[in-house]
């Protein structure tokens, strides 16, 4: 585990690298920003189209060598397109193509990675194994960013690339060398599933949509993440929008509040680490106070309020989403794991990509701070609202008598 976390931690900053680049690279090709979307939507695209294919590929196939594959594809496209910016080759048919390809690969390669993490560690132990992957996604982010700055500047656009390329490189290294641990979840009849994945072909796709479809768990945890996501979360929009406008400040403002945002997730992704049985119930109480936070910070009357405010919703954010990560890859049987995080994946690239415009619209009618208290008054009224109708339609159970409660009243009869 400590050797996957390493790898991971030097991918995430790889990746980070590319992703703070890859704007500005296709901003130099075409010098169109409509460009830079549409690249970001094909690159997101299989995703949203063949996750469920990709799910269950994982489920069919072993994990470590899919693992392994998987990430030296992604860092092969990555020297690539290294290779053909350095040798200014690279024009945007090439770089759409590399994209679409590259969001391929990451349908099989998510959730293979994701569940190789698990079974490095015992079944108890994979909400802390989860909440040390997102530790060590946070300090990839930081690290890639800062590093990327740097080595554009010495280097050039390709080195971005580049270094993400190894980085990948690295990771496919180390999984020959991990060792499942005895009774690790992912061992749990693989055999015999992957002997019905051949004999039934595209219908364990169908399977893992059918069985998502009737787990309520699973589906009232989609609800919950998919509100929380398209009216809140995205704090790079609504959050520089607010520190830039009402609260007149500057580049340098938001960047205090990115550091507080950065720093609460990791102190939630710690805290998110000790949990031992997340529960929907947990999400969902956490995701309705982050939306409560987020309505009090959007009438933060100055910087100073804001500050104390945006770390505790970065807290509750990452203890959040390491709860729900938990019970998305506990929850299900080992052998349809794969296929339950494809279904994930399409649905949740759904919401990523329905967010940010419904909340732009909700930012033109209503302003910053508008977007921000309405967005959290929403999340945490529409989760409120479906607990309530929950206990409603969940029955009372009905406890048997014990022996000795029944004692003196027959006593009495006799």
């Amino acid at each position: 585990m400590r050797w996957w976390s390493l790898a991971n931690f030097v991918s995430n900053a790889g990746t980070w690298m590319q992703l703070t680049v890859q704007n500005l690279l296709v901003l130099q090709i075409t010098g169109s920003a409509a460009a830079t979307g549409l690249s970001v939507s094909v690159q997101a695209a299989p995703a949203l189209l063949i996750s469920l294919a990709g799910g269950a590929a994982v489920d069919r196939w072993p994990r470590k060598l899919t693992a392994m594959v998987s990430q030296a594809l992604l860092g092969t496209v990555a020297l690539v397109t290294a290779v053909l910016v350095a040798t200014d080759r690279l024009d945007l048919t090439v770089l759409l193509a590399l994209a679409a390809v590259t969001g391929t690969i990451a349908t099989v390669d998510g959730p293979a990675c994701a569940l190789l993490g698990n079974d490095l560690v015992r079944p108890e132990d994979v909400p802390s194994a989860i909440g040390v992957g997102s530790l060590v996604h946070s300090a990839g982010r930081l690290a890639g960013t800062a590093c990327a700055g740097v080595a554009v500047g010495f280097l050039g656009t390709g080195a971005a690339y580049a270094a993400n390329g190894l980085s990948f490189l690295f990771v496919a290294s180390v999984v020959p060398f991990l060792k499942p641990v005895a009774g690790a979840a992912g061992r749990v009849a693989a055999v015999p599933d992957r002997r019905k994945a051949r004999e039934g072909g595209d219908m364990t796709v169908r399977e893992g949509l059918a069985f998502f479809a009737r787990r309520p768990r699973l589906v009232a945890l989609a609800g919950i993440t998919g509100i929380s996501a398209v009216f809140g979360r995205h704090y790079g929009l609504t959050l520089a929008v607010l520190v830039t406008g009402p609260l007149a400040g500057d580049a340098g403002s938001f960047g205090a509040v990115s550091t507080a945002l950065a720093v609460g997730g990791i102190v939630g992704a710690v805290l998110g680490a000790r949990l031992r049985k997340p529960s929907v119930r947990l999400v969902g109480a956490l995701a309705a106070a982050g939306g409560l936070l987020q309505a009090v910070a959007g009438l933060s009357p100055s910087l100073a309020v804001l500050l104390v405010l945006v770390l505790p919703m970065a807290v509750v954010e990452s203890v959040s989403d390491t709860a729900g990560t938990t019970v998305l890859q506990t929850d299900p049987p080992a052998h349809l794991r794969g296929r339950v995080l494809g279904v994930w994946g399409s649905i949740s690239t759904g919401w990523g990509l329905a967010g940010p415009p419904a909340l732009g619209l909700l930012m033109e009618c209503a302003g910053a701070r508008g977007a921000l208290v309405a967005g959290g008054l929403i999340i945490a009224g529409a989760i409120g609202t479906g607990h309530l109708l929950r206990q409603r339609s969940t029955p009372t159970p009905i406890r048997p008598l014990r022996t000795e409660e029944l004692r003196p009243a027959l006593e009495t009869a006799a």
